[in-house]
């Protein structure tokens, strides 16, 4: 019987590009993303075989990436920044796999709620909407 190959998301590395290189946001944790879905486009016709509705592919979107993340104000103030920004930033999660498998994509920080109960740690749960396809390891 063949072991599972299945991987822990501990150690899992979520970066920002600043224009000159990668610098990790710290404290990173569930990490849900990149979202992506496929539109189709239906083109069922008096023609079309066998009774059955066709279809063709339509537009890809990569979705959204959200993560939450333990409040430090360096990191949050890096965040903060991207939320203000118009333009759009690149980001890279780094898996713990064998491979180190990288996904790359842009976006826009779309939502940015901090959360501060009295009897837990301080978070930060951050949406981004990534604009463009993800790439993966060396499609980039």
């Amino acid at each position: 019987m063949a072991q599972s190959q299945a991987v822990s998301g501990m150690a899992t590395v979520f970066e920002r590009y600043n224009g000159a290189s990668w610098d990790k946001i710290a404290e990173v944790y569930n990490i849900s993303g990149p979202g992506m879905t496929r539109e189709t486009i239906e083109v069922t016709n008096y023609d079309s075989p066998d009774g059955y509705r066709e279809k063709i592919a339509g537009l890809r979107d990569a979705g959204q990436l959200t993560f939450s993340m333990n409040f430090r104000k360096d990191n949050y103030a890096v965040i903060k920044d991207d939320f203000e920004s118009e333009d759009r930033v690149q980001y890279r999660v780094t898996l713990p796999d064998a491979d180190a498998t990288q996904m790359t994509f842009y976006g826009l920080v779309t939502e940015l709620p901090l959360s501060v109960p009295e009897d837990d740690r301080i978070t930060c749960d951050v949406t981004i909407e990534i604009s463009g396809p993800v790439q993966l390891d060396d499609e980039t």
